[in-house]
């Protein structure tokens, strides 16, 4: 009876520590195993490279289009979640676009034991994010981009896409990089005004009805890219909540207004990569 006792025990004990594994998995920022399977289920070619420079290595996904052309690249820069798995199939729609998918992993190195972003203990992605050194951010675009641009399949056509804090980085991002063909701004905010002069791309932003903290540096942005001479062109889509890239595609969420604005946002974006 004991023994039958200490193996109910056991059992027991198994079951509850796969659910505790199940609720820590769940809590991750990064995960999203409904855009995981979409990436399982891709026809489209993706590798994991390394991107060396000044010492660091930089995880990089790139995503192939299906193409017997060389093509433009465009380089994904992502959210505050880090290089999750949305950002990942978000890459593999960019590529069935038409378009390289170039993703690197800005926590490359930065998780315990030099991992990146999937190494990160739950809850803890974002704070990393938040406190990565904006040099070293742009230092690690730069290697990506010229990486990029050096593959065989491009034609060296190079732009620029982020998402939330991905998207401030875009923006600023394109007052450090002088041969962009342009920025594309999802939900970010935008550099420093004395910054903007050194813009040479043209910059689109992408924004959400419900989202007033970044909505209110919309107009003071317009004004001074105007005064600057640069082009930028915000589009808000209204009724959306900041990060409707990735709620208007989440299975479960319930605000049909993100749905749409994605879709409109889709649209648009292609229509400005085709120019």
């Amino acid at each position: 009876m004991k023994r039958f006792a200490g193996m109910l025990f056991g059992l027991i004990g198994v079951v509850m520590g796969i659910a505790l594994c199940a609720q820590t998995a769940a809590a991750q920022e990064w995960s999203q195993p409904w855009a995981r399977e979409r990436i399982a289920k891709s026809p489209r070619h993706s590798e994991w490279v390394t991107v060396k420079h000044d010492g660091r290595n930089v995880e990089t996904l790139v995503v192939y289009p299906e193409s017997k052309e060389k093509r433009p690249v465009v380089l994904v820069i992502h959210e505050i979640f880090g290089l999750s798995d949305w950002a990942q199939e978000l890459a593999d729609e960019v590529a069935a676009a038409g378009y390289i998918a170039v993703a690197p992993d800005l926590l490359s190195g930065m998780g315990p034991n030099g991992g990146r972003t999937k190494d990160f203990p739950a809850g803890s992605v974002t704070e990393a994010v938040s406190k990565l050194n904006p040099d070293q951010v742009t230092a690690d675009l730069n290697a990506a981009a010229d990486y990029s641009k050096k593959l065989p399949a491009s034609n060296g056509k190079l732009y620029v896409a982020g998402f939330c804090w991905g998207g401030g980085q875009t923006f600023r991002f394109a007052t450090n990089r002088g041969d962009l063909s342009a920025a594309f701004v999802f939900y970010g905010p935008p550099p420093a005004k004395d910054a903007l002069s050194r813009i040479k791309a043209p910059v689109y932003g992408f924004y959400a009805g419900n989202d007033a903290r970044i909505d209110a540096t919309i107009p003071d942005t317009i004004a001074a890219m105007k005064a600057a001479g640069k082009t930028y062109e915000p589009v808000t889509y209204e009724g959306a909540g900041h990060g409707f890239m990735r709620a208007g595609e989440t299975p479960d969420d319930t605000n049909p207004a993100n749905k749409k604005a994605r879709e409109d946002a889709w649209k648009r974006w292609k229509t400005l990569l085709a120019q």
